[in-house]
Order: C-alpha cells, then sequence, then structure tokens
C-alpha cells in the first residue's frame, strides 16, 4: 500500500500546502511518493527529496507541464495512478481543479476536504460549514483525496532523503492551453500559510478606513491582512483577502478579528485558529463564541490603541 502526494510548487521550490499533505498521506500507512511534475522543475524535486517521511520523488517534466493546467496534470497523474491505493491533492484551487477529473477518469468516489485519517479507509471531513463532521469510509481501490491542510501539521521541510525517479511525462492533452497570469505582488506573508493574521469586516466602513486602521496592526504583528465576505463585496479588500467558506481556509498562531460579526461562512474559515481575538462593539456578535479573547469595544478607538501598545 502506497500513497501518491501531488505536490504543488512553482518549479524551484514546493508550497507549503504540499507539506500538510504529505503527513496525511503518511497515516494512510505504506510509503509516501511525491509526483512534481512541471518544467525545468529540478529544485523543486530535489525540495521534494528532502521532505521527512517521503521514500520516493517522481520527476516528470515537460514544457506543456510548466503551468499546471488541470488537464495536462490529471493525464500524468493517471499515467501512474494504479501503482498507488491512495492519491493526495492539497484542497487548494489547484488540487480542486485535478482532483475531480482523476476521480472521474478512475470511476471513483472522491474524498474532499479531509481533516483526519482514521484508518486507510475511514476519513473525517467537515459539513455544514464545519458545524458537523462527517466520517465517510470508502471502498474503492484507489481513493482520490483533497487534503484540508489545515487539518494536518507541516512534515519537516528537511531531514529527508527520498530518491529522485525521473519518467517520461505523458502527453499533452491538448485541451487548454496558457496564455498569461497576472500575479499580485505582496510584502505580506502569504495568507493562507501566516502564523498571524489580521481580519477586518464590513463594520469598518470604507476601503480608506480598512487600510488606516487595520494595516498599521498588521506592520506592528508582521502578519498577513483578511477580510470578511462583507468587508470584500463593499470593495474594502481585494478577493484574495477573504477568509471564509467561500475563501481562504485558515489556522494561524493568532488571528485577530476587528468588526467582524462572525458569519458562519467566515467561521468555518477561522475557527481551527489557534488563539483568537475578537473586538466588536456588539457583546452578542456571534464570533465572541469562538473568540479565546473577546473586547466589547468600538475597533476605530481600540484596533489604534493595541497598535500603539505593541
Amino acid at each position: 500500500m502506497t500513497s501518491l502526494v501531488i505536490a504543488e510548487h512553482d518549479n524551484a521550490s514546493i508550497r507549503p500546502a504540499t507539506l500538510n499533505t504529505v503527513t496525511a498521506a503518511a497515516k494512510c500507512g505504506g510509503e509516501v511518493h511525491v509526483l512534481v511534475a512541471g518544467h525545468n522543475a529540478g529544485a523543486a524535486a530535489a525540495a521534494a527529496a528532502q521532505i521527512a517521511g517521503v521514500s520516493k520523488v517522481i520527476h516528470a517534466d515537460a514544457e506543456h507541464l510548466a503551468h499546471g493546467l488541470a488537464e495536462n496534470m490529471a493525464a500524468q497523474v493517471l499515467a501512474i495512478a494504479s501503482a498507488y491505493s491512495h492519491i493526495l491533492f492539497p484542497a487548494t484551487a489547484s488540487g480542486k481543479n485535478i482532483a475531480p477529473r482523476v476521480a472521474a477518469k478512475l470511476d471513483v468516489g472522491q474524498i474532499s476536504d479531509v481533516t483526519k485519517v482514521d484508518s486507510v479507509d475511514t476519513f473525517e471531513r467537515p459539513i455544514y460549514a464545519g458545524n458537523a463532521i462527517a466520517i465517510v469510509q470508502s471502498l474503492d481501490a484507489t481513493k482520490v483525496i483533497t487534503v484540508r491542510t489545515t487539518g494536518f501539521d507541516a512534515a519537516p521541510a528537511t531531514g529527508g532523503s527520498a530518491a529522485v525517479d525521473k519518467i517520461a511525462a505523458a502527453p499533452d492533452a491538448g485541451k487548454s492551453t496558457f496564455l498569461g497570469n497576472e500575479i499580485a505582488k505582496n510584502d505580506r506573508p502569504e495568507l493562507t500559510a501566516a502564523k498571524v493574521i489580521v481580519s477586518g469586516g464590513r463594520a469598518l466602513g470604507s476601503a480608506e478606513k480598512f487600510n488606516e486602521v487595520m494595516t498599521p496592526l498588521a506592520d506592528k504583528l508582521g502578519a498577513a491582512l483578511g477580510a470578511s465576505r462583507a468587508a470584500v463585496d463593499a470593495g474594502y479588500a481585494p478577493n484574495d483577502w477573504q477568509v471564509g467558506q467561500t475563501g481562504k481556509i485558515v489556522a494561524p498562531q493568532l488571528y485577530i478579528a476587528a468588526g467582524i460579526s462572525g458569519a458562519i461562512q467566515h467561521l468555518a474559515g477561522m475557527k481551527d485558529s489557534k488563539v483568537i481575538v475578537a473586538i466588536n462593539k456588539d457583546e452578542e456578535a456571534p464570533i465572541f463564541a469562538v473568540a479565546d479573547y473577546g473586547l466589547v469595544a468600538d475597533l476605530f478607538a481600540a484596533v489604534p490603541e493595541l497598535t500603539k501598545a505593541l
């Protein structure tokens, strides 16, 4: 019984979500192999070989794999799928795009957003915005799984010494073409990997106030900036800052929520944070039910005072 983790990378380094997925794969029993499919991705393959717990890295290199297009990645996974009992993807935008294609071609049910591995065929996943946990048993010969990375600790990025096995890449599926991308540059930590997140809600009132009140606090803490869906929909913050069921799922060491009431979809995205601090003038706000520390106060006074005190 061997598990295959589909690595996320930029052809030079391994993205953090892969490390959490390796931990989940190790709990499935047997060996853990990692597929690094890309173009001129030798450095990423070498980095994957250093991950503790990985026994083999499979490296497929071709120009049509450079940008991780779902059709080509799925074809590459399917080319080697028969050797594995479990195929695991991080539950990221990329993983969620590729995994269903693989499951459909293998004619098996996908097990999505796994947060715990109970046994080789039994898994736990949140449902109803995280208010209930479903225990799912699969009798399929191959388990295709997406892993909610906040449910598993990251495997150590160093300490391993896996062999790198270079294989021939599957042919270009010819169904999609990469035209270009626009990457938002940010000096702050990536939201899903940040240890500290400062989030603002609709109560901030405007993009200008969001920046004026929240940015200094984030700067002091070296934190990533997040936002509720209401704040994003109102245009106070960009889409890639949205935390919640329809945004990004995060679990930092410290999560500070200012002016966020705590709608169920937002709580689903951050309630696994280690320490939650809520600032809201409504003492009945649902956010206080999950907060470790709650301050009933006007955020326009409390947040600047907190920033000044740091």
